[in-house]
Order: C-alpha cells, then sequence, then structure tokens
C-alpha cells in the first residue's frame, strides 16, 4: 500500500513534455507510480482536476541566518517553493569565528536589508566552520530541501580579518582562503558565490569583503572549486565585470558560472539581450554559463533612514557613513552633497538600482501625524507642485520630519517586452527572489507563482508544460541537484497542487514575526492548494502552513 495517492490530477511532470490526467503515488518520500489506476494509498486525495506540478526550486535566496531559528524558511514553501539555494552573493554566516559574529550581522543588516535585533536575537551560533553550519541545518530540520553555497565575503573575513574590508589578499591568504572553498565543496556546499556588485556595502557603507578581492584571488578560488570535479560559480555582476573573464574562470575550473542579475535598465535598454547573447556564445565555445533574470519588476521599499534604493550611487557614500540621525540630516542638507548626487545621476551606468526616474517612486505611507495628502503620489509630481527638483524635495522632506516616511520605487525590469525576450532565452535562468533578504523593501518569494499566473495564463508566454518545467526541471538540471524537479518514478514527491485559472500571488503585506517583533514584507498565493516536500505534506489551501511538518533534506551531494 502506497503512503500517498493524489488521484484526478492534471499532471504536469516538470519534465516540458505534454501533461496528462491521471493518479500519482507515493512511497517514502519518492514518486512511485503514475498513470491510470495507481492502487491504494494509506491517504488520498482528490485533485478534481487541478494541476499537480513538481515543487519550484528557489535558486536565488537569503535563508542563511533565518534557517538557524525558522526551519520552514517561510514564506517560500506557502509559495510552492520546496528547494532553495542559499549563499547567494558570497553573504553567507559560516565560516565566521566568534569575534566576528556581531560585524557579520551589522554587514547583512546593511547589505540585504535585515533587522539587527531580529538577527541578534534570532541567530543559532552553534557552528564556526562551514560543515558545522550544515550540520547544524541538518540537526535542527527543515521544511524546504537546502543547498548552499560557500561565500567568499565570509571565507575573506574568517582568514583575512578586519584586513578583509581593507586590502587585497596576500598569497599566502589566498592559499587558505582556497583550502576553505575546497574543503567547504567536499563538505557539501553547491559551490562558491560572491559580488562585485557596487551596491553591495556593509555597515557604514564599506564595501563587503568580496568587493575588494583581486581578479587572481577569485580565480584560484573558483579553481579550488573546480578541483574537487563540482560546483557552480555565482557571481552578482559589479559595472566593472567582464563575462569575458568569468568564462576564462569556467575554461580554468571546467565549471558552471552563474551570473546575476540580469535586469531591463531604461538607461541600457539592449543590455540584457547583449549579455545573453554573450553566454550563449561562450557556451557555444563549451564554458557553460548562464544569466539570472527576474519574472517580475524589481519592487522595493524604503525610507529616508534607511535608503537602500540610493546606496550603489558613489556620491551617497557621505549619508552611509553619517553619524546619527542628526549627522544623516546634515548631509541631506549639504548642497554639495546634493550636487554631488544629482552629477553622478546624469552619467549612465551599466549596473545600479536608481537612474533618476523620480516618476516610479511613490509615497506609499506617512508617519502618523504626517500630511496624508502625499501619499500615492509620485516624487516627479510632487516636486513639480512644490517647484523644485525632485531630489531637492526628498531630502527636505527627510530633515523636516520625514526620515520614516514610507517610499514604493519600481524601477528594474518593468518593460515586459523586453523582460519576455529575456525569459525565453536559452541561457536565462528565472530566479532572483531574494527570499530572506530585503525584508522590510520587497517580497519576491511568489516569483514562481507569479510566472505560472502572469507569463503562462494570462501572458502565454510559455505553455503551461514549459513554464512549470522552467520553474522545476530545468533547475535543477542547471544546479545539479539530483532527484529533485520532475514527478516521474524514482524522484523526490516535491510536489505542488494549484489551479492553472487562479494561481497567483496576492498583495503583500506587513508583520512582525521575527525575533524581536522585528518587521517584514510577506506575499500570499492564489490558487494554491497544497505544497509537499518528500512526499509529506507541508502546506494546504492558499498555503497555509501544516504545524510541525519538517521533511526537508540537506542537499549536500550534487551531480558534477
Amino acid at each position: 500500500m502506497h503512503d500517498l495517492a493524489i488521484r484526478n490530477a492534471l499532471i504536469v511532470d516538470g519534465t516540458g513534455k505534454p501533461s496528462f490526467h491521471g493518479d500519482l503515488a507515493v512511497e517514502n518520500g519518492q514518486v512511485v507510480a503514475r498513470g491510470g489506476e495507481v492502487g491504494s494509498a494509506r491517504e488520498t486525495i482528490d485533485a478534481d482536476g487541478l494541476a499537480l506540478a513538481p515543487g519550484i526550486v528557489d535558486t536565488h535566496t537569503h535563508f542563511d541566518a533565518q534557517l538557524t531559528w525558522d526551519p520552514s524558511a517561510s514564506p517560500s514553501p506557502s509559495l510552492g517553493v520546496t528547494t532553495v539555494v542559499i549563499g547567494n552573493c558570497g553573504f553567507t554566516i559560516a565560516p565566521c569565528r566568534e569575534q566576528d559574529r556581531d560585524a557579520t550581522l551589522r554587514n547583512l543588516t546593511h547589505v540585504e536589508g535585515m533587522s539587527l535585533s531580529a538577527l541578534r536575537e534570532g541567530v543559532r551560533w552553534e557552528f564556526e566552520s562551514f560543515p558545522e553550519y550544515l550540520d547544524l541545518l541538518a540537526r535542527c530540520g527543515l521544511v524546504p530541501n537546502v543547498a548552499s553555497y560557500i561565500g567568499h565575503s565570509s571565507v575573506r573575513t574568517y582568514v583575512m580579518g578586519e584586513a578583509a574590508t581593507e586590502r587585497e589578499a596576500t598569497d599566502d591568504e589566498i592559499s587558505r582562503m582556497a583550502d576553505i572553498v575546497r574543503a567547504s565543496v567536499t563538505a557539501g556546499a553547491i559551490g562558491f558565490s560572491t559580488t562585485t556588485f557596487e551596491g553591495h556595502n556593509g555597515e557604514n557603507g564599506v564595501p563587503m569583503p568580496s568587493r575588494f578581492a583581486s581578479e587572481a584571488e577569485v580565480g584560484a578560488l573558483v579553481r579550488a572549486m573546480g578541483e574537487t570535479g563540482r560546483g557552480i560559480f555565482m557571481l552578482t555582476a559589479g559595472s566593472g565585470t567582464k563575462l569575458g573573464t568569468l568564462e576564462k574562470m569556467a575554461a580554468e575550473a571546467r565549471r558552471p558560472v552563474l551570473v546575476a542579475a540580469f535586469l531591463h535598465n531604461p538607461t541600457r535598454p539592449d543590455g540584457v539581450r547583449l549579455g545573453l547573447a554573450r553566454l550563449d556564445a561562450a557556451a557555444k565555445r563549451g564554458n557553460e554559463m548562464w544569466g539570472q533574470v527576474s519574472c517580475r519588476p524589481l519592487s522595493l521599499e524604503f525610507t529616508m533612514a534607511s535608503p537602500y534604493l540610493f546606496e550603489g550611487l558613489s556620491a551617497w557614500k557621505p549619508a552611509m557613513t553619517a553619524d546619527g540621525t542628526e549627522g544623516l540630516k546634515s548631509v541631506y542638507a549639504s548642497g554639495e552633497f546634493r550636487a554631488a548626487v544629482r552629477a553622478e545621476l546624469t552619467v549612465p551606468a551599466k549596473v545600479r538600482i536608481f537612474n533618476g526616474d523620480w516618476e516610479k517612486i511613490i509615497v506609499r505611507e506617512v508617519t502618523p501625524g504626517g500630511d496624508s495628502a502625499l501619499e500615492q503620489r509620485s516624487l516627479r509630481d510632487l516636486a513639480t507642485t512644490a517647484g523644485q527638483d525632485p531630489l531637492d524635495w526628498l531630502l527636505d522632506h527627510a530633515i523636516d520630519g520625514g526620515l520614516d516616511t514610507l517610499f514604493v520605487a519600481q524601477l528594474l525590469n518593468t518593460d515586459e517586452k523586453a523582460v519576455s525576450e529575456a525569459l525565453v532565452h536559452d541561457r536565462s535562468l528565472v530566479s532572483l527572489s531574494d527570499a530572506g533578504a530585503h525584508l522590510t523593501f520587497f517580497c519576491d518569494a511568489g516569483f514562481g507563482l507569479h510566472l505560472l499566473g502572469h507569463w503562462v495564463r494570462d501572458r502565454e508566454l510559455f505553455s503551461l508544460e514549459e513554464g512549470v518545467h522552467r520553474l522545476s526541471g530545468r533547475l535543477a538540471d542547471i544546479m545539479r541537484i539530483p532527484g529533485r524537479g520532475r514527478l516521474v518514478p524514482g524522484q523526490a514527491a516535491d510536489m505542488m497542487l494549484f489551479d492553472p485559472d487562479r494561481v497567483g500571488v496576492g498583495l503583500s503585506k506587513r508583520v512582525h514575526d521575527l525575533p524581536s517583533g522585528a518587521p517584514r514584507l510577506v506575499a500570499t498565493a492564489e490558487g494554491l492548494h497544497g505544497v509537499w516536500v518528500n512526499g509529506i505534506r507541508v502546506t494546504s489551501h492558499e498555503g497555509t502552513s501544516v504545524s510541525g511538518a519538517m521533511p526537508g533534506q540537506l542537499v549536500r551531494s550534487f551531480h558534477a
């Protein structure tokens, strides 16, 4: 007798092949039969014609800290995600010496929009090395399956201490870092990750440690990963990063390279298309390269007390290093500061979140007692009405009591034609949820449901079969994750049951459920009737969590 049988389902199996109506049976966490009558089971669910598909594989998350206190990786499983890849961009919390713990958390607070009080109260520091961190995750249990990169910034800090954010590494330090990367991949890391992106700054605006690395250092660490015969090199690219250099590293290490983030920027409308074309050319030369793309506009919330939107600007550095509220207001009042920011915004940038699109920044919510007439108006409109430059209006508003006014910005990836071209490209990988990070700015953990609702059903960019394939089987293959991403006999029963006519993501809402009561944004699922991880149900109708279920596995073994 089977453990579970789901009957009368539209089975979309993650292979990209035509879907079919039938039953599916599960035993010991694996699919064992599908098609017509599959036999009796201890539990039977009538799908009533709903679609049964593999769970979503989310390849770009930052749950590294959260998983030590929240094994559910909330809210991802409630949005159809059954496997998450953590440690992206080099931002891991292991390895980490005791004396570096608080500095690591303070950097995460800044670079990934996390609450410092929540991190200090929540993170369980029962590890020092990366293998010990993996052991902690496995010991405490997981709801989704988890795979983790070994992160460059953590490795650099572990070897170099405070010098990691001051200088390039010596040959001896590079050798010690390479030993850690090699050992971490051998112990179960999915690969090695880093960043060169100018917006990735830690406390006081100091660039994250990996941004101080030389090309020789990065190349040596990628080669160390490759010496294990497995592993993926993941990099979030800055404006100075050349794809040709990354291809050379791919060739030397004989390993795949995964590049983030291919987001359409109106100041460089051909940037994504040209970048993906270069990855395609590299692949034809035998060097495997992939570009992480997003199926959603980049939309984020911010305040001028925490203005992540602008921190990729070099001219914003004085504000990032300001001493307290009064120091920040003093910087904002400076004519020299304003002139420098304005001047930088006139120069097109290869990689930058904000490019002077003031009409795309909206006042979402003023603080209690504030002028509610400002809400739902754009900065461009407000500045025009006041007869001011938008930057001046914004900074004056902050100085005059508006530091905590909540703004929302929708800046990149808003051109649907350009986004659709990226999504269908042979070298693109649907990703970039950033789940677990930027918790007060946005929640894109439901990217997969958005793709199924908007791009499959509404826009018909993909068939249902191809849309599911791009969220499951294709991603599992690219990431070398064995036995997942397909509902075929012998593979893991990671599944979601949904209504193709209703599937999508609801509005985000703010909750205060982090340690210390810190807030975050979470999204809700629409048309989702259930999620299973390794054959165990973890969410029910519309993504409601099933209490106590922790069937996830720590993935430590990967295909070459």
